[in-house]
């Protein structure tokens, strides 16, 4: 049993079972002396004993609990103003406890790794019960680990209240792990943090104005790295602003090439006529919205002023005023759906003559269709050449086949959608997104919008991998900076003015190796404990969770 149950500064007694599931350990001090916590004078005089009964690490399963024989001294010092003094056991137990301090500690790891809730109900079954209160008090109580001074940082933002309030995340790059997080995402406070650390060399962040102003203010001799793929985020998300003010005038454009007949869905299932009304009763009051915003900013108001006037977000207010048209969603292609396996079939069928939904579920359930018969009649609703035996008589008005070939222009991809498909190279796209492309690039402005976008992006791209970065990168941004800033485009030239004013930490993003990209994955990872967390996920607690995990 002394094997079993090692006690730091005690002599093991015996050992009585109190209870099914729960054994107790009588245990005294091994020396027959103390030392007065106070003037540290050695004394051997008893003057009483009593037994205080801990909580310890379970045995076999089975629930421990510690009576210890605890004696009480005189003080044999008559300049210390303790007359009496009760033995201590430090390794074992602190001053009052409950639990002994491998219980707590053991409690506690289990809490970091599963959370309160959780945690509680499994150290249930373990023979370590406690309450979820318990160990979140015991966590808030520990120490935070010390780590080294950290050089080359990164710093994003990660949301508390997902539009509402957000905080910041600090990363030791070198040593890839988390450091510290921050109540809020202003420069204010990232300053005052950067101050306590004045050996920082480098910071690599986002574009945020706050954090690029907070590090100036913070550690002005620090090197700023803009990261690389937030440069080419921000480069699709400026495409897509220029396509959502002329989407409307590029839908217009004819397709390039010859239409090929094909048997994919190019939209979605027919829906109820209840969901058409209140989709366009929705689209109705977005239209009254744009022209609210257009109105206001006819009359000279402010982008800032709008959206705090009329309680639409930011980038609506944006978006609202700078369209030639209210901004329709562009065509975002159908959902995926079990019937798509079976496309080709149903069509050949058709061919044929066959518009029996029944017999044509049969047919696709031998196939392997796991669907119902409504899936198949709500397909072939749109394709009969005559009503079917079961429809009434009063409603047996014959349907004419749409054309196999289409006579007018495909829909264009969303504003969104269409991006993505402008930044990549032209050998990377599929066939729909080339045409797509193709399309699109008949415009002249269109043109110009994606030759410079696909230029920086390859810039960028030519700064990745390896310490050094490729000859010639610098003048290169340089000579694209100068000709986006007069290209004619205004979302294009703004673009290009923001690079600009943040020039010398892109510059240094597109020569040195340093990223925030761990700030992506750390932020991944306290996202999961914040959920995890639910309903008691405060800042203190968080943070402790957080930097221990790491």
């Amino acid at each position: 049993m002394t094997l079993l149950c090692l006690l730091p500064g005690c002599r093991f007694v015996r050992v009585a079972r109190d209870g099914p599931g729960a054994l107790t350990v009588l245990a005294q001090a091994r020396h027959d002396h103390a030392r007065c916590p106070t003037c540290r004078t050695l004394s051997t005089s008893v003057h009483s004993r009593y037994h205080r009964r801990p909580t310890d690490l379970p045995v076999s399963g089975n629930a421990v609990r510690l009576q210890l024989a605890v004696r009480r001294f005189y003080c044999r010092d008559p300049a210390c103003p303790r007359h009496t003094f009760a033995e201590r056991f430090p390794h074992l137990l602190a001053r009052h406890a409950q639990r002994t301090r491998r219980l707590v500690q053991a409690q506690a790891r289990t809490g970091l790794a599963l959370g309160g809730q959780p945690a509680a109900r499994l150290l249930a079954h373990l023979a370590m019960p406690t309450s979820a209160t318990t160990l979140l008090r015991t966590i808030r109580s520990m120490p935070l680990p010390a780590v080294d001074r950290p050089q080359v940082v990164g710093v994003d933002d990660w949301a508390r209240r997902k539009g509402r309030t957000y905080g910041t995340i600090v990363v030791d790059l070198e040593r890839r792990r988390p450091i510290d997080l921050l109540p809020d995402r202003s420069a204010e406070t990232w300053a005052a943090w950067l101050r306590r650390e004045p050996q920082i060399q480098l910071v690599a962040r986002d574009r945020s104005t706050e954090y690029a102003r907070g590090t100036t203010l913070g550690a002005p001799e620090a090197v700023q790295i803009a990261d690389r793929w937030h440069l080419l985020l921000n480069t699709r998300q400026m495409i897509e602003r220029w396509l959502a003010r002329v989407h409307p005038r590029l839908k217009l454009l004819p397709p390039v090439g010859t239409l090929i007949p094909s048997t994919r869905r190019t939209k979605a299932y027919p829906r109820a006529p209840a969901e058409a009304l209140v989709r366009a009763a929705a689209v109705g009051r977005w239209e009254v919205l744009y022209d609210v915003v257009r109105r206001r900013r006819a009359a000279g108001q402010s982008l800032r002023q709008i959206n705090r006037e009329t309680g639409l977000a930011r980038a609506t207010v944006r978006k609202f005023a700078f369209a030639e048209r209210f901004p329709r969603h562009g065509w975002r292609g159908p959902g995926r759906s079990i019937l798509d396996p079976h496309l080709d079939h149903l069509h050949a069928r058709h061919r044929e003559g066959c518009e029996n939904a029944m017999q044509l579920w049969r047919e696709l359930r031998r196939l392997g269709f796991p669907g119902t018969a409504k899936q198949v009649r709500r397909w072939l609703s749109e394709r009969r050449t005559r009503p079917a035996k079961t429809t009434i008589r009063r409603l047996q008005v014959p349907s004419v086949v749409a054309p196999t070939a289409p006579t007018s222009s495909p829909p264009l991809p969303s504003p969104k959608q269409l991006s993505w498909h402008l930044l990549r190279e032209p050998e990377d796209l599929d066939a729909d997104a080339a045409a797509a492309v193709a399309r699109v690039l008949q415009d002249d402005e269109a043109a110009r919008v994606v030759d410079l976008g696909r230029q920086f992006c390859r810039i960028v791209r030519r700064g990745c991998g390896g310490a050094q970065a490729e000859p010639g990168i610098i003048p290169a941004f340089d000579a694209w900076l100068a000709d986006a800033r007069v290209c004619g485009v205004r979302v294009v030239e703004r673009f290009a003015v923001s690079l600009d004013q943040d020039g010398a930490a892109v510059r240094a993003g597109l020569r040195l190796p340093w990223s925030s990209g761990q700030d992506e994955g750390q932020v991944n990872r306290l996202k999961l404990l914040k959920r995890s967390m639910y309903g008691r996920a405060k800042l203190d607690l968080l943070r402790r969770r957080f930097l221990f995990a790491a």
